[in-house]
C-alpha cells in the first residue's frame, strides 16, 4: 500500500495543483487588490521650449497644475506608496488643440508592482499667449508711520527701474510699478527692504504670478530719508493796521499760533518763529472786526516745509472799537434759543465766534459779562433752510449795541424725529395689518 502511494506521480501532480490553488485563494484573501487616491500631486511641464521658442508663454488654467492620482494595487503595495513617490508629468510635445496636454503618471521604485496609475484630470490644461517685455519705472511709496517728531523726506527706489517679462495681455496692462516700503517706527535715515506692487489703469492691483522680472535675489528697495518736524510760533508784524478816526484796535489775534514744519535737524535748530511782515497785512481805517487770510508759504525759510501742505492757510482777526465801547466774543454753543419748532435742529455752519460790540459807561462795560443773555428767537423760522437771524442781547441800563448783530443758521429736521415719525408710521401699519386680519377674520 505505501510502494502504491509514493508511487502514483498522476496523484502527487494534482496535490501539488491544489496546494497551489489554495495557495493563491489565500493570499487574494490576506492581500487583495485595492484602489488609493493620492491628492494634490503637482504636474511636472517638460520641454517647455516646444512653446517659449516660438515667443510664446503659457499659463496653467483651471487648477490643472494639481491632480489627484489613483493607484491600483495590491493592499501591500499601495501601503508603502508614498505621495512624494508620485510623478505626474506633462510633456508639451504632446500638445493637442493648443489647449491640453496628456499627464502621464510613473510611481518611483515600484515599476511593475502596480496594475495602473490614474491621473485625475487626464489633460494638462494650458493658455497659450504672446510674450512681451517691457521696461517699467519704479515709482517708491510708504506704508505705515515713522516715530513722533519725524516725517518722510524724499524717497529713492533701488534700482529705479525694472524689466518685466511675461503675457502680452498683462505687460500692456500694467499702467503703474511701485516699491512698497513699511517704514513703521523709523527714526533715521534708512534703505528699506521693499515689495513690488504692479497697477492697472484703473489702480487694481496685478497678479505677478505669470511675470518674470531682472530684479534678481536683492528684490527692491527704498532709501527713506527722514525729516524731524517741529511746532513754531507765527510772529505778525501789524504795523501797517490802522483804526479809523474815532475808532481804536482791540485784541488781534492769529489762528493757529503755531505750525508744524519740517526740515534737516540744523535747519530746524535756527528756527525760532515765522515772521508775517507788514506788507502781507495792509488794512486802513477799520471801522469794524476784520478777519484775514494769509498764505504763509512763501515766508517760510529755506530748506524748510510744511508738515501738512493744506496748513498753509492762517488766518488773523483783527477787533476794533470805538472809545467808550468793549467787545465781547461769543461762542455760537452759548446763544440760547428760543421757539425752536418741534422736529427741527440748528447748525451754525463754520461760524464758531459773534463779535458784540457793546457801547455805554466803562464801569458798567468792564462788569458786564454777555453769558446767559444771548438769544435768537426762531418762531417765524419753522421750515428746514438756511436763514439769517438778528441777535438779541440783554444789556445793562445805559449800553446799546454799536451794531446790530446777525447770525447765519441752518435748520434740518431732526434726526430723533425722524426716528419717531418712522416708528410711529410703522405702528400705524401694523394696527392697520391688525385690523384687516381682524376683519377677514370676521
Amino acid at each position: 500500500m505505501r510502494k502504491r502511494i509514493t508511487n502514483n506521480l498522476a496523484l502527487k501532480i494534482l496535490a501539488f495543483l491544489i496546494a497551489a490553488f489554495l495557495w493563491l485563494v489565500v493570499v487574494n484573501i490576506d492581500d487583495p487588490v485595492d484602489d488609493k487616491t493620492f491628492s494634490n500631486i503637482p504636474v511636472q511641464v517638460t520641454h517647455e521650449e516646444v512653446i517659449t521658442d516660438n515667443n510664446n508663454t503659457y499659463q496653467i488654467v483651471d487648477n490643472t497644475q494639481e491632480i489627484n492620482v489613483t493607484v491600483t494595487a495590491q493592499r501591500s503595495v499601495l501601503d508603502k506608496i508614498k505621495a512624494e513617490d508620485i510623478v505626474a508629468t506633462a510633456n508639451m510635445k504632446e500638445l493637442t488643440l493648443r489647449t491640453q496636454v496628456p499627464i502621464e503618471v510613473t510611481i518611483k521604485g515600484y515599476t511593475g508592482k502596480y496594475e495602473k496609475a490614474t491621473a485625475n484630470p487626464r489633460n494638462l490644461q494650458i493658455q497659450i499667449d504672446e510674450e512681451a517685455k517691457n521696461n517699467f519705472p519704479i515709482t517708491p511709496t510708504t506704508t505705515g508711520t515713522v516715530r513722533n517728531g519725524y516725517e518722510v523726506g524724499s524717497l529713492k527706489a533701488l534700482p529705479e527701474k525694472v524689466t518685466l517679462r511675461g503675457p502680452k495681455r498683462i505687460i500692456n496692462n500694467i499702467a503703474k510699478v511701485t516699491a512698497e516700503a513699511n517704514v513703521s517706527g523709523l527714526s533715521e535715515d534708512e534703505t528699506v527692504e521693499a515689495k513690488l506692487v504692479l497697477y492697472d489703469a484703473n489702480n487694481n492691483v496685478i497678479d505677478q504670478t505669470l511675470l518674470a522680472n531682472n530684479l534678481g535675489k536683492e528684490g527692491v528697495s527704498v532709501e527713506v530719508e527722514l525729516l524731524q518736524v517741529k511746532s513754531v510760533p507765527l510772529k505778525v508784524d501789524t504795523s501797517e493796521v490802522s483804526a479809523a478816526e474815532g475808532y481804536k484796535l482791540g485784541k488781534i489775534t492769529v489762528e493757529p499760533q503755531e505750525v508744524e514744519v519740517t526740515g534737516d535737524k540744523s535747519t530746524l535748530a535756527e528756527i525760532s518763529e515765522i515772521d508775517i511782515p507788514p506788507s502781507a497785512l495792509k488794512l486802513e481805517e477799520l471801522t469794524q472786526r476784520t478777519e484775514q487770510t494769509i498764505d504763509i508759504s512763501s515766508y517760510l525759510p529755506s530748506g524748510v516745509s510744511l508738515a501738512e501742505e493744506n496748513a498753509n492757510k492762517v488766518v488773523i482777526s483783527i477787533q476794533v472799537q470805538q472809545p467808550g465801547t468793549k467787545s465781547f466774543e461769543i461762542s455760537t454753543g452759548s446763544i440760547i434759543l428760543e421757539n425752536i419748532a418741534d422736529g427741527l435742529s440748528i447748525n451754525y455752519g463754520s461760524t464758531v465766534d459773534l463779535e458784540i460790540q457793546v457801547k455805554g459807561p466803562n464801569d458798567v462795560l468792564n462788569l458786564f459779562s454777555p453769558a446767559k443773555k444771548v438769544s435768537i428767537d426762531l418762531k417765524n423760522y419753522t421750515e428746514p433752510g438756511t436763514y439769517t437771524v438778528p441777535v438779541s442781547v440783554e444789556l445793562p441800563d445805559g449800553c446799546k449795541l454799536v451794531n446790530e448783530v446777525n447770525v447765519e443758521i441752518i435748520l434740518e429736521k431732526s434726526k430723533q424725529s425722524s426716528k419717531i415719525q418712522g416708528e410711529s408710521q410703522n405702528s400705524s401699519q401694523t394696527t392697520t395689518d391688525e385690523n384687516n386680519q381682524n376683519g377677514q377674520s370676521e
